[in-house]
């Protein structure tokens, strides 16, 4: 397992430095200009030509690389080994001023926001993004291994057909329906909840539920479908001779079988519930990261594009690992 555990972390960089090659093509290719962009900061002309020099704008190839050995720390520790970092807090004190923050992975500057960096940013952002996508989860996690169940222990009753339409519905409608619906619904007609916002248990609600709606769907196709599998396996139908329980036999032994395609769903979904909420985020006025990347798309704003795009490969691909891990703790068998 440790083993398995090593290579995966060293496939990593290579794996990151694909996703970063090729969605900087991407990002690159689109037509626009992000200093001169009606929405963007609009600095002065002078200011652009500085800005173009500064951050290699003008060149995909010195882009490439100077925002490479930025983002993976080799600038910073190059300014450390060459003393730069140390000269420009000197240089700093000299004049009275506050020394500029340095960032081991530094992301670059927002090409929108003045004075803002992506660091910062997400460091902000990513928290409540976090927040909200752990909380669809869990109640995602609740909603569809309830219905799986129910669906399994009952096949082609009113329940089991009930479920299996709402989950059909849910895995066919966008978050951002699906949230449009329940602000309307909730927040408008039946002024229950807040519209938007954040900071509130009551404003988590809405966004939450529309979030997890898709999730839980798909965790209750798999909970139906494994558990079916499992109650008509042989070791069930001992378990049943030995003269265990209903509750015993399926949540103590089919349910930890049927839970498996469940949890290999898991690690995705909640790398793309914690920072792939970007629709149900802009509905809902929720300050995470999705504000933030749409606006970045919006307006070609290149440092923060890539350095969501990052952030969230990272959580993916790690998040991917612990469900492996965790894979041979709930059945040793796996190896």
């Amino acid at each position: 397992m440790m083993s398995t555990i090593l290579r995966r972390l060293a496939q990593l960089p290579f794996i990151l430095l694909v996703i970063y090659t090729l969605t900087l093509t991407l990002a690159w290719a689109v037509p626009g200009d992000p200093l001169e962009n009606p929405e963007g900061r609009q600095p002065p002309a002078e200011v652009q030509e500085a800005m173009r020099a500064q951050y290699n704008l003008d060149s995909f190839w010195s882009f490439y690389f100077s925002y490479l050995k930025s983002a993976t720390g080799v600038q910073y520790l190059s300014d450390l080994a060459s003393g730069e970092i140390r000269r420009e807090a000197e240089s700093a004190r000299e004049v009275g001023v506050a020394p500029r923050e340095r960032y081991i992975f530094d992301l670059g500057p927002s090409l929108q926001y003045r004075d803002w960096r992506v660091n910062e940013m997400i460091g902000s952002s990513l928290p409540v993004s976090a927040t909200l996508g752990i909380a669809a989860i869990i109640l995602a996690l609740f909603i569809g291994i309830g219905a799986g169940v129910i669906g399994a222990v009952k096949p082609n009753s009113f329940l089991d057909i009930s479920t299996l339409v709402i989950a059909l519905i849910g895995i066919s409608l966008p978050s951002f329906v699906i949230g449009t619906v329940l602000l309307l619904l909730f927040g408008v007609l039946i002024p229950i909840f807040p519209t938007g916002g954040w900071g509130s248990p009551s404003q988590m609600i809405l966004p939450t539920v529309a979030l997890s709606f898709p999730f839980a769907a798909y965790i209750a196709r798999l909970t139906r479908m494994g558990m079916i599998d499992a109650l008509g396996a042989d070791y069930i139908r001992t378990a049943r001779a030995k003269g265990l329980s209903e509750n015993k036999v399926l949540f103590k032994h089919a349910l930890k079988n049927a839970f498996l395609p469940v949890l290999s769903f898991l690690g995705p979904a909640t790398a793309l519930a914690m920072t792939g909420s970007f629709v149900v985020e802009r509905v809902f006025f929720v300050p995470g990261i999705g504000q933030h990347f749409v606006n970045a798309v919006r307006n070609k704003d290149l440092f923060m594009i890539m350095g969501v795009v990052l952030v969230f490969s990272t959580l993916l691909i790690l998040l991917n690992l612990l469900v492996d891990i965790l894979y041979a703790f709930v059945d040793p068998r796996i190896q």
